[in-house]
């Protein structure tokens, strides 16, 4: 019998998700991946969390598919350009195009779905404060919001048998001590993927803000990135 707690960890196939499911597994979680196919501009992401599932030896790795294109409003489900070569003063200042209308709140909702049907109490996100991109649903106050609505929208909330804690294990962390912190886990960032604007033959294109925020932290952490970038000077 395993008596490993069961744990729904949010996999996009970056470098965020993929830290926080070796954090999860590391901590003794048996890991039920969850992945999103929304409408976004490629599947290239998805092809990356379903090697990263089988490298980390996931439990279950399911891939939901919605399609937020029907709505679209954000330069990842819409015809609308990736901003490209932004300073780091310019990401941090309005929300960006990249900005997926309430995404965060929609995956969440399928993971606690999915919690309460595995009896589990925990989710992981890879969300991250600080080079965040100033999306609203990567604060800490938008997440202990969600656990509270949590506590009141499940029958097993309801019935006191399901404490829901979103873990946001990387919430504090720079995109350098992220990328350390995988390494020390046994991440395999080649089998990652970040950009939002990649080519047909999936390199990253180094100009847009996911891939200027992962070559930077990656600077920082003094190790080479091991993808494909089509410029790696932003």
């Amino acid at each position: 019998m395993n008596d490993q707690p069961k744990a729904v960890v949010l996999l996009s196939g970056g470098l965020d998700s993929t830290t926080t499911l070796a954090i999860a597994r590391s901590q003794g979680f048996e890991i039920y991946a969850l992945s999103f196919q929304y409408g976004q501009r490629h599947g290239i992401e998805l092809e990356a969390a379903r090697r990263i599932a089988r490298h980390l030896r996931v439990a279950k790795h399911v891939v939901v598919d919605i399609d937020l294109r029907l709505f679209g409003g954000s330069a990842l489900t819409d015809d609308i350009a990736v901003p490209k070569r932004r300073s780091l003063t310019e990401m941090g200042g309005d929300i960006p195009l990249t900005y997926v209308p309430a995404r965060n709140t929609i995956f969440l909702s399928f993971a606690l779905a999915w919690a309460e049907v595995l009896d589990s109490e925990d989710i992981f996100i890879g969300i991250n404060a600080l080079d965040y991109s100033g999306y609203p649903d990567c604060r800490p106050e938008y997440i202990g919001a969600f656990e509270n609505l949590a506590a009141l929208a499940t029958k097993a909330g309801v019935q006191g048998r399901q404490k829901l804690k979103i873990h946001t294990p990387l919430i504090r962390m720079t995109k350098a001590q992220i990328i350390k912190k995988g390494l020390e886990m046994g991440a395999d960032y080649s089998l990652t993927h970040s950009c939002y604007d990649p080519s047909e033959t999936g390199e990253a294109c180094g100009e847009c803000d996911s891939c200027l925020l992962r070559l930077k932290g990656f600077r920082e952490a003094g190790v080479p990135d091991p993808i494909r970038y089509r410029n790696r000077n932003g």
